[in-house]
């Protein structure tokens, strides 16, 4: 997986790049994200390994996305299939998000929860993660009854473990040393 991001970096940052000085960020997501579908298509997959030379594949590549990919998203689909790079679309689709979260400021937050949680109890995490991160805060929200009761938070390389089952393991373990 680090391999792959380190090949789709450069694609990434250059589309970002691009899209962000034609003001052009969410078409720029929409495009590679329906570009990496198209890459991970069952049909399409056998197609990427070299069956065909770069050339032939840019162009199937591209009737195939149709309309859903500009002038400029073609460029970058040839520049991809000339150096064999247009299985890592859905890293670059990825890294593309990344970097629009990054500059946007925000960033996407998971809590899972042993049991619902309310829209008072949502609110608050969101102020609370918006204040320690100092960016806005997107929350998605899961139950996971195996947690017994409380919260895990990752947002990013930050993990909140309060939940019962987390204490009781941490418990453990010091308990075992």
């Amino acid at each position: 997986m680090a391999e792959l991001t380190t090949i789709a970096r450069p694609y990434a940052k250059a589309a970002f790049d691009f899209a962000v000085e034609h003001q052009a960020v969410g078409a720029w997501e929409e495009m590679l994200s329906f570009a990496a579908l198209v890459s991970e298509n069952e049909s399409m997959k056998p197609l990427l390994n070299g069956a065909l030379s770069s050339d032939k594949l840019a162009d199937l590549f591209i009737k195939v996305c149709g309309e859903q990919v500009d002038v400029n998203g073609q460029n970058l689909i040839k520049v991809m299939a000339e150096n064999n790079r247009l299985g890592v679309l859905p890293a670059v689709a990825q890294q593309f998000v990344e970097y629009r979260l990054e500059w946007a400021k925000e960033v996407e937050a998971t809590v899972t929860s042993a049991t619902e949680l309310t829209t008072e109890q949502v609110q608050q995490i969101s102020v609370s993660l918006e204040k320690r991160l100092a960016r806005k805060v997107k929350l998605n929200c899961s139950v996971d009854t195996g947690l017994i009761a409380g919260v895990i938070i990752k947002a990013g390389d930050l993990v909140i473990d309060g939940s019962v089952r987390g204490k009781l393991n941490r418990l453990s373990d010091k308990l075992q040393s």
